[in-house]
């Protein structure tokens, strides 16, 4: 450090001066406090100052108060030394800023010790100085990290909602986004989406639940149709402790609890007990329901989304929804059409799916020959964009080459365009009949798995399409496994 040591006493400041260099420190000495003034006005560095308190000229406690006026020594750590153990006086050198006090003849130990400190606040000091000088470049710097990291969060969490894979190429589909976006605004507004299945009802909910970005609230999901009746209630509105035989001792929150805050997502709203759909009219009206078993009211701030690929207008028609529950769920309203009545969007979501898997796989992008193009728009899509998805996906899976022909891609018998998705007329469907003997038995089984994966694995929606109980699909389900 640069060391300026003020003392009028020349053997005492010989000794001092000796004694600092010998640890390393630059020495500057000074007779008087004049002197030293006149080298600290002239801009001259020094890291601290040693200086006696009773010197001729200018004693230290006026060297003190002096040389904190200048500003470019603001902050210089000053020592004071003194022969006499003056409270009063020490009291107030400390008060006018000096950094600490010493009485003579100078203990070297404590002199070591107070000159090691200043040295490490010196460094401390100009560590600070460095960062304020730079304070906007490493501001910059780190919300240009903060940024590329935030970005990169939210392209993973766009996959995991699948908002990355919505393909939004028609006006149809365009203009359900927009309203998705509008109604993402308002959380106290229910929203219904209708759509056939596999068409993106999910998809387009979670818009309503992200807005534009990535939202941090919870978005549940639950489907209505994969639930016991006896179940329902207790997954919706959870239990108390010992509500009923085999539940939790500690009770369980249901789902409407665990999204509060968020968005709770009802699937197949249609298929909702008709006893139950008067409690979610309730909550939906008063944001309170009571736990299975409860007797306090659990207060919730939920935003409401439910999809159906039912006609729900006809059900309330037949008894089997209530229509005070459809218009309090249809205040906002989305519908999407099915695929077949957007072919601009098969090309597109076609090229988005098959970049996506080879990605998965590690393959090259495979194109498409304008054979396989044309088989794909001219193919009736009864699955909608789930069915075009897992066509891909085999179809990339089947393709070793750069190109992808009809080859390559197995599409399902292709039911009538014209019926009504839930309808019970039977469909009109196409089979190619092998030339050997085949087993009845087989060809049925082959049909069901078939209407099975199309409708996702939902046996609800499986056994409807077939138009046979869903007892009767879980029966031949179960043949087919022994």
């Amino acid at each position: 450090m640069n060391i300026l040591l003020i003392d009028d006493d020349k053997s005492g400041r010989f000794f001092l001066s000796k004694f600092l260099a010998r640890l390393g420190h630059c020495i500057t000495e000074c007779g008087d406090g004049q002197e030293a003034l006149i080298l600290c006005k002239a801009k001259q560095h020094f890291d601290m100052v040693l200086t006696d308190i009773k010197m001729p000229y200018l004693s230290g406690i006026d060297f003190l108060r002096q040389v904190g006026e200048i500003p470019e020594q603001s902050g210089m750590p000053i020592v004071l030394m003194s022969a006499h153990t003056d409270v009063d006086t020490a009291i107030a050198a400390l008060r006018l800023g000096a950094y600490d006090y010493l009485v003579k003849p100078v203990n070297v130990n404590e002199l070591t010790v107070i000159v090691e400190r200043i040295a490490e606040y010196r460094a401390l000091r100009s560590e600070n100085t460095r960062l304020k000088d730079n304070l906007d470049t490493e501001v910059r710097k780190v919300t240009e990290q903060t940024r590329q990291e935030m970005a990169r969060l939210k392209k993973i969490a766009s996959r995991v909602t699948g908002l990355a894979q919505i393909g939004l190429f028609s006006n149809k589909m365009l203009q359900a986004s927009e309203l998705a976006k509008k109604f993402h605004s308002d959380r106290s507004i229910p929203v219904l989406i209708e759509g056939e299945t596999g068409s993106g009802k999910e998809v387009i909910a979670k818009m309503v639940h992200h807005g534009s970005d990535i939202n941090e609230a919870p978005f549940i999901d639950l489907n209505c149709a994969a639930i016991t009746p006896s179940l329902f209630e207790s997954d919706l509105f959870g239990y108390e402790a010992g509500a009923f035989t085999g539940g939790l001792a500690k009770g369980q929150k249901g789902k409407i609890e665990i999204a509060a805050g968020g968005t709770l997502f009802l699937d197949e709203v249609g298929e909702m007990p008709l006893e139950l759909q008067a409690k979610l009219l309730r909550v939906l009206q008063e944001k309170q329901f009571y736990r299975v078993g409860g007797i306090r009211k659990v207060n919730t701030d939920v935003r409401v989304i439910c999809a159906t690929n039912a006609n729900l207008e006809q059900k309330v028609k037949d008894g089997t929804f209530r229509e005070d529950l459809y218009y309090r769920l249809k205040v906002g309203h989305i519908h999407i059409p099915p695929l077949r009545e957007r072919l601009e969007d098969i090309m597109p979501l076609a090229e988005l799916f098959i970049k996506e898997f080879c990605a998965q796989r590690g393959q090259k992008p495979c194109t498409l020959s304008k054979a396989a193009a044309d088989m794909l728009r001219s193919h009736n899509w009864p699955g909608n964009v789930r069915e075009l998805k897992n066509t891909i996906d085999l179809s990339t899976l089947l393709c070793d080459e750069n190109e992808l022909r009809p080859e390559h891609i197995n599409l399902r018998p292709t039911f009538s365009a014209n019926r009504p998705p839930q309808t019970t007329d039977s469909p009109t469907v196409t089979f190619s009949i092998p030339d050997k003997p085949f087993s009845l038995e087989t060809m049925i089984d082959n049909i069901v798995l078939q209407v099975l994966e199309l409708h996702g694995g939902n046996k609800t929606e499986t056994a409807r399409y077939l138009d046979i109980s869903r007892r009767t699909l879980c029966y031949r389900l179960d043949k087919m496994k022994k």
